[in-house]
């Protein structure tokens, strides 16, 4: 799919390269069978990008959704997926949490620390996500919102210590190459291939994810 990241350091991430919005919201519904939704896009006013809400604030510019509604706008056909973004070719592209996956998100420092710990363990990674808040999103199989606190206990943690969240049914992640305003676009920090097509289950990633979330708090 687009570009990815090589190595376990942000600066090693290339620019994404590809294909448009459209092309690519296609590509996810077709190929993966991700359902898609397109959110807010950025406006230029006086050669300033904004996003299309209107909020002069807005905490993530061109990368959220568009209407209340967006559970039900969702889709995982292609056809109507390309009909969306052909109304609005710059939307950003969100996907779904809760149905064919959930999120486990994480600082971008633990993110790569645990993904450092995963290659050593040699333990299978389902698509991995860099966005330009600096966090990480590691997609898991549906379910992991329940399962979570409770791994994260048997492993010595209290769930509010660490800075590890789920998103699970009623949330959504936007998906590479969305742009968050002029902080930069997502992007792949494992893309994905057929390779990992079926996702890890939440209680195979949740014990490197902890202890890169409980090392990166006490390194701060």
């Amino acid at each position: 799919m687009e570009e990815t990241i090589a190595g376990t350091q942000a600066a090693q991430i290339p620019q994404q390269r590809g294909q448009s919005l459209l092309e690519t919201a296609v590509r996810y519904a077709e190929e993966r069978h991700w359902d898609v939704f397109p959110g807010t896009w950025l406006e230029s006013v006086g050669g300033v990008q904004h996003c299309s809400c209107g909020d002069a604030s807005c905490p993530a510019p061109g990368a959220h959704p568009a209407r209340p509604d967006w559970a039900a706008q969702a889709t995982g056909s292609a056809t109507v997926a390309r009909r969306m973004w052909q109304q609005q070719p710059a939307a950003s592209i969100l996907l779904p949490t809760g149905l064919t996956f959930d999120a486990v998100s994480v600082p971008e420092s633990a993110g790569f620390l645990a993904l450092a710990r995963m290659e050593r363990m040699e333990l299978t990674l389902g698509p991995v996500t860099l966005t330009p808040d600096r966090r990480m999103q590691f997609l898991v199989l549906p379910g992991a919102t329940a399962k979570v606190p409770e791994l994260v206990r048997k492993l010595g943690w209290s769930p509010a210590s660490l800075d590890l969240a789920v998103l699970g049914e009623g949330n959504y992640v936007a998906a590479p190459p969305t742009r968050f305003g002029s902080r930069g676009a997502v992007q792949w920090a494992c893309r994905p291939t057929p390779a990992n097509r079926w996702l890890p289950d939440a209680e195979e990633l949740i014990p490197p994810l902890a202890y890169a979330c409980g090392r990166d708090r006490r390194d701060r």
